[in-house]
């Protein structure tokens, strides 16, 4: 009797997202569109003092609330182009394309503004790698963790204004001649601003 309750326990909290999107009239879904400033920390082991430019990039992201407190968040981009420094010398360039996935705490109260906090992992793909004319090369991959804090301003029931920062730890090695010269470590922090649609 105890295990068919507990897996009447676990049934009902599987269906607990879509019963609680249905009660209160709101999607579990929200997609954004933000235009994000990356600004990198250009950490560098090598010596030769290797830095990659900032921008300003497109993103989008895709959230999904199991609670109205709890939601998850995909957030993307297209392959980012970075112009690649040594010495403040250019030295070429390479693309990064840096999916994130979060799980986000958001603190409901009964005004439009919701602050948000987050925290989960992003996989960098490193291509496009042209530097020193193919004398040196960067490890393609890159796993690390991300952190997330943010706010939205509901401007509509299902429109809102979005403010997002995120600490995304991204390296890779640096190979010059086929040997690893050292690491070097982007570390951005991106600010973002957008807008929010919930369906």
């Amino acid at each position: 009797m105890f295990k068919k309750s507990m897996l009447l326990a676990a049934v009902l909290a599987g269906l607990a997202a879509p019963a609680w999107a249905q009660t209160s009239g709101d999607s579990p879904w929200l997609v954004r569109l933000r235009a994000v400033h990356l600004n990198s920390a250009n950490g560098d082991s090598t010596g030769l003092g290797l830095t990659v430019n900032n921008k300003w990039l497109p993103e989008a992201d895709v959230s999904y609330f199991f609670t109205p407190n709890i939601a998850a968040e995909l957030i993307l981009t297209y392959p980012q182009r970075h112009s690649v420094y040594a010495g403040g010398g250019y030295i070429g360039s390479l693309r990064h394309l840096p999916p994130t996935l979060t799980l986000q705490y958001h603190f409901t109260n009964a005004t439009p503004f919701t602050p948000y906090v987050g925290a989960g992992l992003n996989y960098t793909r490193f291509s496009s790698v042209d530097l020193l004319g193919g004398a040196a090369d960067v490890k393609r991959n890159s796993f690390g963790p991300a952190l997330q804090v943010g706010a939205s301003y509901a401007l509509t029931k299902n429109l809102s204004l979005n403010l997002d920062v995120k600490k995304v730890w991204i390296k890779t090695d640096v190979y010059a001649g086929g040997n690893k010269a050292g690491t070097f470590k982007v570390d951005p922090v991106l600010v973002g601003v957008g807008l929010g649609y919930r369906f």
